[in-house]
């Protein structure tokens, strides 16, 4: 992915959003992960077994180590305690979105065309909230769905508004998991040749720094 690709992708809004305190909590997290170069994906408060707040973030490429975790939690835990936005004590947890990931941007939906989602609409289609299917590709406000539970009367293809989805993820299946696998080598691949690239790079520099002018070593430029 190209530099230029990556910048977009790290602008990119999301679409899908949370309501209310998890919306106060995006609110004061999503500039902090910005900043790091990453992309906040979702928020989730929970009550079971006490609070729980649940940040998912990505780089722009889509993958997320735990390092990637342990840095963006040190970043926001010190802007939440100022912020305080929750009123009673609970437990912060940052996490890649997974292989069954949420789909919250436009992107989202184009990079994972052909595997099976499950969408839950905030805003009834055709007077259905629910609908499961394979992935058919996005344009820049709606997502096409082709149903795996459609009746002979109805239309298997549907369009949905991405910003009337409740909710959207995708559905596990092997693919999926190849998919994912296959990424994530590329992803390492990746990784490996720009630190050899950044390596080389900064060989270069020490000879520069260590040979004057017209070639010749520092250490004869008094002589």
């Amino acid at each position: 992915m190209t530099g230029s690709m990556l910048q977009q992708n790290e602008n990119e809004p999301r679409l899908i959003v949370e309501p209310g305190l998890a919306a106060r909590v995006v609110a004061i997290v999503e500039p902090v992960i910005a900043q790091l170069g990453y992309r906040l994906v979702r928020v989730r408060i929970s009550g079971l077994a006490g609070c729980t707040v649940q940040i998912m973030a990505e780089r722009p490429d889509g993958s997320m180590s735990v390092e990637d975790c342990e840095a963006v939690s040190r970043a926001v835990s010190p802007v939440l305690d100022v912020e305080d936005p929750i009123e009673r004590a609970y437990r912060l947890e940052i996490s890649s979105p997974g292989i069954d990931r949420p789909l919250v941007r436009r992107s989202d939906f184009e990079r994972y065309a052909g595997h099976i989602a499950k969408i839950e609409m905030a805003v009834p289609v055709e007077g259905r909230k629910r609908f499961r299917g394979v992935l058919l590709g996005a344009d820049a406000t709606t997502a096409r769905l082709r149903r795996d539970d459609v009746a002979e009367d109805e239309a298997a293809e549907v369009v949905l508004p991405i910003e009337d989805m409740a909710e959207a993820r995708l559905v596990l299946t092997d693919a999926l998991i190849e998919e994912s696998l296959r990424r994530g080598k590329a992803a390492e691949r990746a990784a490996a040749a720009a630190a050899q690239d950044e390596a080389a790079g900064e060989a270069r520099e020490d000879v520069r720094r260590k040979r004057g002018p017209r070639g010749r070593s520092a250490s004869k430029q008094g002589e």
